[in-house]
């Protein structure tokens, strides 16, 4: 009779989940209370002397940048998934999955290779007076709107390409079936029926981009253009001000988390797909010569953009460096520095999701779905945001752990973690739970049951999700540079470092190790979902 009563209640309600759970979804909101905590602490005149002097034109600069880098990946974006999709043109199944490749190209690697281009004797300089004579100059990026967005636009065009390659691939040509029946020209048929169709995957791409300028702090430090997590770090580092960086940050949460909310709003009102008819899929139209050498060219001028000539830059300045110094020996241990934190961050994380995401998605239950929304609080707490906080919990909370690898390692837990949540949630979904029904009917316990049954299933997403935490690790900046111990540098800090100080030479080096680390694991990512588009 006892074992009657205590069966459903521990297959129903798993005790030590529900326990591991709250102690990790409590972590990865400490942050944001910290960070609330210290700005509440500001005086009156602290805010009002912020809001007269600097947060309104920070405003105006990060969203203008947001903006203007969505529009760009808007037109990049979704030319580029049309081009792919609806055309057969040689080398296709490449192009697919290649022109997703500048991801593993760090921002603030971008920006160092297009700064350094247009710096005086840089390539765009030399090429521009080799056409227009030695007088001629062209205009350095520093500072410059324009530049800026062009660096952010080709750095994350392929968040909106890939959604929406993904959307085209598959869409129903029916409905433009029957717009071509009734007359419609095809240049209407594309914005009128093709386009708005695809806006559930051009909204979540959009939406990625803007919420990835906003946390953005590498490009635009070293674009030396003033936006929120420049401020924070300076205000943070520079003026040792706790209380104006909390400010900063606060704001600029305040500005994720109703971006956040308004995309998970638009998403859960949003309703498109077909209810009934005929599904038939897209089949390519076939180029002529003429049109697929057009298509080459386009592919070839955005891919050159924003993956060719930042690789060709880094190996003519790692070659150069090498040939004047030698390589540095220092670099691998930079390079065990990364791979180090990164990797322990990433199995860490994996380990920790696993409550979160299975609780989520097995139980119909509101304290679980709280859980999932505070576990998913990294995606509205950006790099130097996260540095903050994490900075303020060693201090106060963790003082043994306080300029130690550790910290650094927890901040790369709280920002990641919902990368890989977000694939290990995608995983459990589509594991049927009558599996493991089945399973305990034949007598196996709950853990027993996970361990045989739910993880071998979702052994995919849980590798998708370590892939995804410990790439974005091993690019991380901010976070890394306020809380490194003494002498523990990584790829990343020393890249900023050495063009900091302008040995562009030194910096191309550590570059080019971490995308050869990076770039390789998120291709695999890519290769393996363009397959299916090219059967």
């Amino acid at each position: 009779m006892s074992e009657t009563r205590l069966h459903p209640l521990h297959y129903h309600r798993p005790l030590g989940m529900t326990v591991a759970g709250a102690g990790i979804s409590l972590l990865m909101v400490t942050p944001l209370l910290y960070i609330a905590w210290y700005a509440l602490q500001a005086e009156g005149a602290d805010w009002v002397r912020l809001w007269d002097t600097t947060i309104p034109q920070l405003l105006v600069n990060t969203v203008s940048l947001a903006l203007a880098t969505a529009a760009m990946t808007f037109g990049l974006g979704v030319s580029l998934a049309w081009l792919v999709t609806r055309y057969d043109f040689p080398g296709k199944r490449m192009w697919s999955w290649l022109l997703a490749m500048p991801l593993g190209i760090p921002p603030y690697i971008m920006a160092y290779a297009y700064t350094e281009m247009f710096l005086p004797g840089g390539w765009a300089q030399r090429a521009w007076q080799g056409l227009f004579g030695a007088e001629a100059a062209l205009p350095m990026l520093y500072g410059h709107f324009p530049a800026v967005v062009w660096v952010l636009g080709l750095a994350t065009f392929p968040y909106v390409y890939l959604l929406v390659r993904a959307s085209l691939t598959n869409y129903n040509v029916a409905f433009e079936e029957v717009a071509r029946i009734q007359g419609m020209p095809r240049w209407r048929r594309f914005f009128h029926v093709t386009l708005p169709l695809q806006r559930p995957a051009i909204m979540a791409g959009l939406f990625l981009v803007v919420l990835y300028v906003f946390s953005d702090f590498g490009a635009v430090s070293m674009m030396r253009f003033p936006t929120f997590t420049r401020a924070i770090y300076l205000e943070l580092v520079g003026r040792s001000d706790r209380v104006s960086a909390s400010v900063l940050a606060l704001v600029l949460i305040a500005m994720s988390a109703l971006l956040f909310w308004q995309e998970r709003r638009a998403r859960s009102r949003s309703r498109f797909y077909q209810t009934g008819g005929h599904y038939r899929r897209m089949e390519p139209v076939r180029c002529s010569w003429r049109g697929a050498l057009a298509i080459w060219s386009y592919l070839l001028l955005v891919f050159g953009s924003a993956f060719g000539v930042v690789i060709a830059l880094l190996i003519y300045r790692s070659v150069e460096g090498i040939e004047l110094e030698g390589l540095p020996t220092a670099l691998w241990e930079y390079t065990f520095n990364s791979l180090f934190a990164s990797g322990m961050a990433a199995t860490l994380s994996v380990f920790m999701i696993v409550p979160v995401a299975y609780l989520a998605t097995r139980y119909r239950d509101r304290l679980y779905q709280v859980y999932l929304r505070a576990s998913y609080a990294g995606y509205v707490l950006p790099g130097p945001i996260i540095g903050v906080g994490v900075l303020f919990i060693s201090i106060h909370l963790l003082a043994p752990l306080y300029g130690t690898v550790s910290v650094v390692i927890l901040a790369y837990l709280i920002r990641f973690l919902p990368q890989g949540l977000q694939a290990q949630e995608t995983a459990f979904h589509q594991i049927k739970p009558n599996l493991e029904e089945a399973a305990r009917t034949c007598g196996a316990s709950f853990h027993r049951a996970l361990l045989r049954v739910v993880f071998p299933l979702a052994k995919t997403g849980i590798a998708t999700g370590w892939v995804l935490i410990f790439v974005s690790s091993m690019k991380e900046l901010p976070a890394t540079l306020l809380l490194r111990p003494l002498g523990f540098d990584t790829l990343a800090v020393r890249i900023w470092i050495e063009t900091s100080e302008e040995f562009y030479s030194l910096a191309a080096p550590a570059a080019l190790v971490l995308i050869a680390v990076t770039a390789p694991l998120f291709g695999l990512l890519i290769f393996r979902d363009a397959r299916p588009a090219a059967s």
